[in-house]
């Protein structure tokens, strides 16, 4: 059975600044849970199995489980239900806080955080598969059991057209449904394997063209499988990484790919890849020759929301055909070892300042790729191997890549606002004060190191995480929403809560707030925004849109005032004159980025409701009230405009996308978005001038309480922001609505009582029986004949060493004798068997 670790970390090469405080991950024990808990455990995975098409998010049960189980409540307080005519009393609402908060803190782990899902994104996972698989390390550290509970996942979200979208709420996209199908030919499902759902999948991708029409982001994944030509990817010359820092160039994510794409990482699939040929994928048959231009740029409708323009179609043609050349020729190819070299120190500067678990889970996979090219017996690939299991969460519908390490920080700050909020903080005393450890223990103490400039980072000292220190990327909201939390602690009774945070580390965090304020007063998330918005114009994703730079975003600017506004309250002399310059110029921003309607953007959350909630909120903060601020009073109208006839508000993730205010399928409501428009409406003061929409609001959240005291799981309610801006792809989640949800309902509560008070170079597919191959190259240009000659040649030669190197990797990655013992009652997956070379010498880097 499934078990969730916490704050451990005993694997060898792992490191932590903290202790591992806040660290969360799932291991397989055979001996864990009785009889009765697995099969509880079974009839809960194929209930959602069995309802997948209705209900698409879980909610958590394998987590819930195990924490019912050390952590059990008895909730004496009866459910309470509102009928329509019946008026809300404060009995009814004290009761219903009562009963949330009792269940809440029992998910909350001993050193103060609440574990959680943050999943949702579908083309983060084949990344990490293809990442593993290439390196010859999938089985050992993903094994049987893993492998399993991966494909469920896929097969759960396969949507019943047959192909899998950017997120498991979204139509069937090329881009997902190939690299889905792929991962789970690779996780060793047969051709015809999930009762009809691989041929379900490949039926989709014919009908659309065939896999030649995946978008940029998918080709490069399969050309790092070896089954697609480097050369039909656009080039991301590793040279632009030479160029002075004056230069507005993005430098995230593109450092690994350019790597990647000029070191030209190839991996024949040679136990995928049969010697026959067959038009497979590929619609177009034998004259695929004639028009690879277009297919280096193809793409489908559904994968489109960037579309290349003329002026990049022009950039990338010229890189393609004259620079790229002229660079690879003598003398000049040295200054493209010289480039690949500076690349990979800005790699390795950035798993050591994060402890190798990097910014998010796409840099996770390609940093470790690279590291492994580079040197796969090197001390940073071995680092990388541990960190793995921090991205990887399994609940009811299967295992999952997370969009985050987690959302820890984020998660205890709002829990601590919402409990402070009740007036029962004494009751709650024992979770206030875990809580409050978890604060403290995971403030950001340094900056990173080495000179900052150098490798493009910003101050780090005094800021918090998303997630967890060892992550270590500061985030401005984030360090607000903590600001405000510690300041909230500070205030309560030491023996209640424990000692408040000291006074110095208060003005760590005001002096990053302050340092992240832009010249025009708004807040991006990690840093400055350092560079030009017609940067997007060179945007190469095609399926994400406003990538380039850290743009500035509502509510990172409102959090920034609320923080900045509650220490002021508590120091009001420390930098007084900065910090009320910083929130003029960031309530002007926020005024002048409202949108005609009344609305705010959401970049974070879904959408307008979320974005408006905080617009409203920093306002307020700051000074203003609906009756001096127009912007207020515009802002209340929409949310009002927006009300539905249950009483509550329910907005589509198809806001995000189409920046229109969209309401769900039948106009139902939800829990969150619901919560979120209440608690703009009552900062604004809506009850002393029409408390009834708030009454009907309150209604729904009360009757959507369950007997346990928790809340259902509903749709999702998170996008990442603008700066991925994955649209309908929630990548960083930052609510998950299940537990999360409490906090929303609880602050809303509060307040109403309150208030009432590229290309392919002729690639060919194959699924035959017997030698199942996937993609298959016809002519093998630039190099790759002779490469797949030195593999073949070279695989009797290190055969007799893998079995050594797996072992060495189990090893190197600490897996628990549970793992290896519950293996040897498992026969390998077919794939394995069809794949004789799965081992490390198989990746070579082409010549330069």
């Amino acid at each position: 059975m499934w078990k969730l670790k916490l704050s451990e970390g005993k694997e060898h090469w792992l490191t932590s600044i903290n202790n591992h405080i806040g660290r969360q991950f799932w291991e397989f024990d055979p001996d864990f849970g009785t009889p009765e808990e697995r099969a509880q455990v079974e009839k809960l995975q194929n209930h959602f199995a069995n309802n997948r098409f209705q209900v698409k998010q879980s909610s958590d049960h394998l987590m819930r489980l195990q924490f019912a189980k050390g952590n059990s409540c008895e909730i004496k307080l009866p459910a309470v239900r509102v009928k329509n005519e019946e008026e809300i009393t404060e009995e009814v609402v004290a009761s219903t806080l009562r009963r949330a908060l009792s269940f809440y803190s029992t998910l909350q782990a001993e050193d103060g955080f609440w574990p959680c899902d943050y999943g949702g994104p579908l083309f983060l996972l084949p990344g990490l598969v293809i990442s593993l698989y290439v390196m010859g390390a999938l089985n050992a550290i993903l094994p049987d059991k893993h492998r399993r509970e991966m494909c469920r996942y896929l097969y759960n979200h396969q949507n019943e057209d047959g192909g899998w979208g950017l997120h498991i709420e979204g139509r069937s996209t090329m881009f997902c449904t190939a690299l889905s199908y792929v991962t789970l030919r690779l996780l060793g499902e047969d051709v015809d394997g999930g009762n009809g759902a691989m041929e379900n999948a490949r039926k989709w991708i014919l009908d659309h063209g065939g896999i030649a029409y995946i978008p940029s982001w998918g080709k490069m994944w399969l050309s790092v499988l070896g089954v697609y030509e480097w050369c039909g990817n656009n080039p991301l010359p590793p040279e632009i990484w030479l160029l002075p820092y004056f230069f507005p160039i993005p430098r995230e994510i593109v450092v690994s790919l350019s790597y990647g794409i000029s070191a030209n990482v190839v991996f024949v699939w040679e136990g995928i890849c049969g010697s026959h040929y067959s038009s497979g994928f590929i619609a177009e048959k034998g004259a695929l020759h004639s028009s690879l231009p277009p297919h280096r740029l193809g793409h489908r409708q559904e994968d489109l929301y960037y579309p290349h323009g003329l002026i990049q179609d022009m950039l990338w043609g010229s890189l393609r055909k004259f620079v790229e050349p002229f660079l690879k020729k003598w003398p000049f190819s040295k200054l493209r070892t010289w480039a690949l070299n500076a690349v990979m120190q800005h790699i390795h500067y950035e798993d050591e300042n994060t402890h190798y678990i990097c910014i998010g889970p796409v840099n996770k996979a390609l940093n470790m790729l690279c590291c492994w090219v580079e040197d796969p017996n090197s001390e940073a690939f071995k680092c990388h191997l541990p960190r793995i299991k921090d991205y990887l969460w399994i609940a009811e519908d299967g295992m999952k890549m997370q969009g985050y390490n987690g959302s820890q920080l984020w998660d205890v700050a709002f829990a601590v606002q919402a409990i402070l909020s009740t007036n029962l903080g004494e009751d709650y005393g024992s979770t206030l004060q875990k809580a409050h450890n978890f604060i403290k223990n995971t403030q950001v103490r340094r900056n990173s190191s080495g000179d900052l400039r150098q490798w493009y980072r910003h101050i780090s000292k005094g800021g918090w995480p998303f997630s967890t220190p060892d992550n270590g990327w500061p985030v401005s909201d984030c360090t607000a929403e903590a600001l405000k939390s510690a300041i909230l602690l500070a205030e309560m009774p030491a023996d209640v809560v424990g000692e408040a945070i000291q006074a110095n580390k208060l003005f760590d965090a005001v002096n990053i707030i302050l340092s992240l304020q832009n010249n025009n007063g708004g807040f991006a998330s990690y840093e400055l925004t350092r560079s030009y918005v017609w940067l997007e114009m060179i945007n190469p994703a095609q399926v994400f849109g406003d990538i380039m730079i850290d743009y500035q975003y509502v509510e990172c600017t409102s959090a920034a005032i609320q923080g900045l506004k509650s220490f002021a309250k508590l120091y009001p002399e420390h930098r007084s004159r900065e910090i009320q310059v910083c929130i003029s110029k960031a309530v002007h921003y926020i005024e002048t980025i409202q949108r005609p309607d009344g609305s705010w953007y959401g970049s974070w959350g879904v959408c307008f409701t979320y974005g408006t909630w905080f617009g409203i909120k920093g306002l307020i903060a700051s000074g203003k009230n609906y009756y001096n601020s127009n912007c207020i009073r515009k802002a209340c109208s929409f949310l009002l405009s927006k009300q539905l006839p249950s009483g509550g508000w329910g907005e589509s993730y198809l806001s995000s996308q189409d920046k229109v205010y969209t309401n769900l399928k039948d106009n139902k409501s939800h829990i969150v978005n619901t919560a979120w428009a209440m608690l703009g409406l009552i900062e604004a003061g809506q009850a002393q001038r029409d408390p009834n929409p708030l009454h009907r609001a309150a209604k729904v959240l009360i009757n959507s309480m369950m007997d346990i005291g928790d809340f259902p799981q509903q749709l999702l309610r998170n996008q990442s922001g603008k700066r991925r801006k994955y649209v309908e792809d929630l990548a960083v989640l930052r609510f998950r609505v299940y537990g999360r949800s409490l906090c929303w309902v609880v602050l809303v509560l509060v307040s109403l009582l309150g208030a009432e008070k590229t290309r392919f170079h002729v690639l060919m597919f194959e699924e035959c029986c017997g030698n199942h191959g996937f993609i298959r190259s016809s002519s093998y240009g630039n190099g790759f004949k002779k490469h797949r000659a030195d593999v073949e040649n070279s695989c009797d030669e290190e055969a007799s060493s893998s079995s050594d190197e797996e072992a060495s990797m189990s090893s190197a990655i600490g897996l628990s004798n549970a793992y290896q013992e519950d293996e040897d009652d498992v026969s390998p997956p077919s794939l394995s068997q069809q794949t004789p070379c799965d081992h490390s010498s198989h990746l070579e880097r082409c010549p330069l």
